[in-house]
């Protein structure tokens, strides 16, 4: 039997414990919270087993296990880690853990923007096919189980697809994908790391255990992207928006978008696939994250007609991109999965209509330039924008500082507030977007609940 500590009781945490009860180890688990979710939990574990301490963190005993397991939730920096650092004490993530189970081989895919999108478009794109496969990791959304509890249900598939964030990728070991993805790179949670280079570091990490055998598929538009992957060993394939004019040295694109067709060469012929027009998902981003899974799912093996029947049937996700529906001709669209400003300048770039934006939510620190420069391109199908919450502020005086000229109306308030604000502001044929390019904890639990809310509101709104 091993002793395994494991910090954090957040549903990574509960899920590692869960896996490693489920393997005989004897199992100790700490969280600073006491709040009444989290006693729950601690006390659903303590009935499977486990010994569980809350509002603190035993360093002594947690340094004497076997076995250290930190959730993503708990950050670099925390009082427990640092004194654990000091100790000398090595751990690992969550999803590391799960993979040491995990019987079957394994598809990785992490990046900025698009991840859960491209994760659930592969598993559909496999399963469609008819390939024994299961899917789980960072996904948001609630739309699959974290990587621990998929181990605990799903030990064995022929397949297996995981969403990894860089908090998760920051303690990987041994963890090694047979096809690894990286969707793109841009700056985010600048809120928890010093810098985008640390940040993007932690994703590189993604490459630490390539091998010969290793396949890597990675955004082609991005030279950031092949800088990350550096001298990693391994096969490369790469997707772009459109086909390139000229390979580049380290290798010519392998899926591209040409006039409108989604289009692959893995090096045994060009093969065409659907038309974007028949893909259930709006914007050219999501375009994209489909070109992507379906090369991903090409080099799993699926052929391309599978391939074809599962990019038709696809379901849109909610909160990314979603249309909410269209009243008195205004369409209203939910992408508040949107957290960053690299997510909500593809928004704004992926839709034809003229736009009302709603930017605003819980600041990031990020730059706004990049967000200025795509909503100036627009002209004047920007109909207005309108900055809101905590964020809100600082993004409306960013924006003015562009001297873009941009129609700003700030409010006061929250997301309500906004979306009053916005209905009188569109006209029949323009699109309200919910793109806020911060995260939602000023007023919600989290993107989905933001959300939500807004689709209640724009019914409300229309009625």
């Amino acid at each position: 039997m091993r002793t395994v500590a494991i910090l954090g009781l957040g549903a990574s945490g509960v899920a590692a414990a869960r896996l490693a009860l489920s393997r005989r180890d004897d199992v100790h688990v700490s969280d600073i919270q006491t709040d009444a979710p989290t006693r729950a939990r601690a006390a659903d574990l303590r009935t499977l087993g486990a010994d569980v301490e809350l509002g603190s963190h035993d360093v002594a005993r947690i340094a004497g296990a076997d076995l250290v397991v930190v959730s993503p939730g708990i950050p670099p920096n925390a009082p427990v880690l640092r004194e654990l650092r000091a100790r000398g004490v090595r751990w690992i993530s969550e999803p590391e853990l799960a993979a040491r189970v995990l019987d079957g081989a394994l598809i990785a895919v992490t990046g900025t923007n698009g991840k859960t999108t491209t994760v659930l478009l592969v598993h559909h794109l496999l399963s469609q096919a008819g390939v024994d496969v299961a899917v789980g990791g960072n996904v948001g959304g609630g739309h699959a189980p974290a990587a621990s509890e998929l181990a605990l249900t799903r030990p064995t598939a022929d397949w297996y697809v995981l969403e990894l964030s860089s908090y998760q990728l920051a303690d990987i070991d041994t963890l090694t994908p047979d096809i690894g993805v990286l969707t793109n790179l841009a700056p985010d949670h600048l809120d928890r790391y010093e810098s985008v280079e640390a940040y993007w570091a932690d994703k590189a990490r993604l490459f630490d255990n390539a091998s010969d055998e290793s396949i890597w598929v990675l955004n082609g538009d991005q030279p950031e992207v092949e800088a990350l992957a550096g001298d990693a060993p391994g096969r490369r394939f790469r997707f772009n928006a459109r086909r390139p004019d000229s390979a580049p040295d380290t290798g010519a694109s392998s899926a591209w978008i040409e006039d409108g067709m989604l289009t692959l060469d893995v090096g045994d012929g060009v093969v065409e696939l659907v038309h974007v027009r028949e893909l259930p998902l709006l914007g050219r981003h999501n375009h994209v994250n489909a070109l992507c899974a379906a090369l991903v799912a090409h080099l799993a093996g699926v052929e391309a007609d599978h391939i074809r029947d599962g990019l038709r049937t696809v379901s849109p996700l909610p909160h990314r991109l979603e249309a909410v529906g269209e009243f008195d001709g205004v369409l209203w669209v939910n992408d508040s999965k949107a957290t960053n400003v690299a997510s909500t300048v593809s928004a704004v770039e992926s839709l034809e209509r003229p736009l009302v934006v709603l930017l605003g939510g819980t600041d990031k620190g990020e730059s706004m330039d990049p967000l200025a420069t795509a909503l100036a391109a627009r002209g004047a199908r920007i109909r207005a924008v309108v900055t809101y919450g905590a964020a809100g502020p600082r993004i409306a005086r960013d924006l003015e500082a562009s001297r873009s000229g941009l129609p700003l109306h700030r409010v006061e308030g929250g997301l309500a507030d906004a979306v009053a604000l916005a209905r009188t502001l569109a006209r029949p044929g323009d699109a309200i977007l919910l793109a806020p390019a911060a995260s939602s904890f000023d007023e919600f639990e989290n993107y989905a609940e933001r959300g939500e809310t807004f689709a209640r509101l724009a019914r409300a709104e229309a009625a």
